[in-house]
Parts: C-alpha cells; structure tokens; sequence
C-alpha cells in the first residue's frame, strides 16, 4: 500500500508539472499571436503574409490540442484522487499514464518546433 501511494504522489508529481507547462504554453501562444498581429502591418511580400496566415491556423490548432491535453491531466488527476487502493498498480492507472506520457512528449516536441519555425519566421520577415 505504501509504495502505491508513493507511485500515485509521483503521478500527481508528473500531471501537476504538466498542466504548469501546458498553461505555460498556451499564454506563450498568445504571445506569438500578438506578434504575428503586429507584423501584418509591416509585411507586404505575399509568401510571407500567406506563411504568417499558417501560422495563426497553426497556433489556433495548438491551443485546441493544449485544452484537449489539458482536460486529459485534469481527468487523471481525479481517476487518481479517486482511486482504489485494493487495484493492481501496474493496471489501468498505470497504462493511461503511459499514453498521456507519451502524447505529451509528443505534443512537447511539437510545440518546440513550432515555436523555432516562428521565431525564424521573425527573422526573415521583421
């Protein structure tokens, strides 16, 4: 039973630590828009309007994947509050932890390069 716990404070350790880091995200976005708003009005080359328009559609995307992610961590949180202290620990709680895991490195890695592709884009054009 006690390591149980120690594995559930470890998860609740991992989910808290993201849901930071996704809200971190999301206002970084925010940020990213802001400025992609600001340059609109000094860019007149075409390509690089159509590519900041992809920008925007892209950042809209990944506010829609961060809520989605977001609301997963908050369900876990409360499979995990609610647990059954008698269930198997290397079941269900176990295997949702590695999807979530899994799909937020996955989204981690995402983010990062649209963030680079952004920032190279205000390099070329600003």
């Amino acid at each position: 039973m006690h390591s149980k716990v120690m594995y559930l404070s470890d998860l609740k350790f991992n989910i808290e630590t993201w849901k930071r880091e996704l809200r971190f995200h999301f206002n970084e976005m925010d940020t990213f828009q802001e400025k992609l708003e600001e340059a609109v009005a000094r860019i007149e080359d075409p390509i690089a309007l159509k590519k900041l328009e992809v920008f925007q559609n892209r950042i809209m995307i990944e506010k829609d994947a961060i809520s989605k992610l977001l609301h997963r961590c908050r369900n876990k949180m409360a499979n995990i509050n609610n647990v059954d202290f008698n269930e198997n620990i290397d079941g269900r709680l176990q295997n949702e932890q590695h999807t979530l895991r899994e799909d937020m490195r996955t989204y981690i890695k995402l983010h990062y390069d649209l963030k680079e592709e952004m920032m190279d884009y205000f390099l070329e054009v600003l």
